[in-house]
């Protein structure tokens, strides 16, 4: 997902506990397109599909919209977008209120033609009498971008609601094709495996239950992958509350030695967490998980201001987390209540150095501009990695009154609502793409920054609201609060 500021917050008041997606493309050397992980117009070049889960649709209210930002040598570029919604032509159903289309997306080649495609949920879709059934789109990749697109049947509808509550793509068998993971309200996940067709097919499904995860009412609140023991095929983590102490938890389900499924029986307990992301941050060939912890007290665990835990890849044995805060030697800022340091973070190589490099928001940080304090303004950490793993050393700290960030830090803004790392100028170093969903009383807004080969700078630096990409501004549309690529 990330269920995002607004709409978790929400949730957290309602349930008083809470619970960013590293995707796997599987382009074929004869395809058409790149085959590039998030290309979805095959011009060599990673694009990013960036959701108003809340926008309005053809006078719908929260019926959801997406926009697809297309990468180039220069970076995201606004000229050329995607609009998609579920009015727009070739996609299934039409926009409804309180549909919430974009809520979670997940980018794979799920048909094998090198080109990515975009999986979609909508978990406030009513499906025939069955309200709120959610449902899940695949919008297919071409080389004139994402278009038209295919429903991807509930396999459950009367075990479960909010079908496409939370996505993730990988190869879970590993055949070389892109599966894909849904979650929904019950506790399990379920996996359709890649063979999938713009007619409705796919290489079948089965489901994964996360030993702990509290089905009924919550389920898998988010859905990351990664090849976590390196055993080829890609594990997957589910987060959702813990069915016994009803705190958040995250669970990795290892991929089946045999290549055929998700065993339920080999899993591992991972720390708590709201939202986790994968990458190799030491070099080691394995994909190690970065958990953040947004919470001041209330869990086990907890700091103040909140901080991420980083368990590092294993072969089905004893781990530890590994803290990073906001009161960590070298981490640029300090520690205040609230912050909700960790409510996203995001996994990608900044430097080209071989080490994946984490991105860490605190949406929720108050900044002092012009000698007064700004409540909630938000601000973004980047923490890179080594050898020995993620160091606070280099670390870099970006808000809204950073030199050469347009705009300024205001009330209430969430800067860091959603990050997200990918190379979107082709050099092969990841780029920050960074949401602030409340930009502007919940309009949103996204700043587009590149690396410039060493760290994250501000040149070149892209804005863009609603208005720009032409989603509409009408009620809180939350513009960049969920991105995929």
């Amino acid at each position: 997902m990330h269920a995002r500021v607004r709409i978790a917050l929400a949730t957290v008041a309602a349930a008083g506990l809470t619970g960013g997606l590293l995707t796997v493309a599987a382009g074929t050397a004869s395809a058409a397109g790149s085959g590039l992980q998030g290309d979805f117009n095959g011009d060599g070049y990673r694009d990013i599909a960036v959701s108003a889960p809340l926008a309005a649709v053809g006078g719908k209210s929260r019926a959801g919209q997406i926009a697809v930002m297309y990468g180039s040598p220069s970076g995201l570029r606004t000229a050329g977008r995607t609009l998609i919604s579920q009015n727009s032509a070739g996609v299934p159903g039409s926009a409804e209120t309180n549909d919430f289309f974009g809520t979670s997306t997940a980018a794979g080649d799920f048909n094998g033609d090198g080109y990515a495609d975009l999986a979609v949920g909508a978990p406030g879709e009513d499906v025939g009498s069955d309200t709120d059934g959610g449902a899940v789109t695949i919008v297919w990749g071409s080389a004139a971008g994402l278009a038209g697109g295919t429903t991807v049947a509930d396999p459950s509808p009367s075990g479960q609601d909010s079908f496409g509550k939370s996505l993730a793509a990988g190869d879970f068998d590993p055949d070389g094709k892109t599966d894909l993971a849904s979650g929904g309200t019950s506790a399990k996940v379920w996996v359709f495996r890649g063979g999938f067709t713009k007619a409705g097919g796919n290489g079948g499904r089965y489901y994964a239950t996360a030993r702990i995860v509290k089905g009924t009412d919550a389920g898998a609140l988010h859905l990351a992958t990664g090849d976590f023991n390196g055993g080829g095929g890609d594990d997957l983590i589910v987060g959702g509350y813990d069915a016994d102490t009803n705190f958040s938890t995250n669970v990795l389900i290892y991929a089946s030695p045999t290549g055929t499924k998700l065993e339920d029986g080999s899993q591992e307990d991972l720390a708590a967490g709201m939202i986790s992301d994968t990458g190799d941050l030491n070099g080691d060939g394995k994909d190690d998980v970065v958990i953040g912890e947004t919470w001041d007290d209330g869990i086990p665990g907890a700091v103040k201001g909140g901080k991420i835990g980083v368990v590092y890849g294993n072969d089905y044995s004893s781990y530890t987390v590994h803290s990073i805060g906001q009161d960590t030697a070298g981490v640029p800022s300090a520690a205040e209540t609230d912050d909700r340091f960790g409510w996203e973070v995001s996994v990608g190589d900044i430097n080209g150095d071989g080490y994946a490099d984490v991105a860490v928001s605190a949406p929720a940080e108050n900044l002092t501009t012009t000698g007064a304090s700004v409540g909630d303004t938000g601000a973004v950490t980047v923490l890179y990695g080594s050898a020995s793993g993620v160091t606070a050393a280099g670390s870099q700290y970006f808000h809204q009154d950073t030199a050469g960030i347009p705009g300024g830090n205001e009330k209430s803004d969430y800067f860091g609502g959603e990050v997200f790392l990918s190379d979107v100028n082709g050099d092969k170093k990841a780029d920050l793409t960074i949401g602030a969903n409340g930009e502007n009383d919940w309009n949103g807004n996204v700043v587009g920054l590149l690396s410039d080969g060493t760290a994250i700078g501000t040149t070149g630096v892209v804005s863009f609201g609603p208005s720009t990409v032409g989603v509409s501004t009408s009620g809180y549309p939350e513009f960049g609060s969920v991105m995929a690529g």
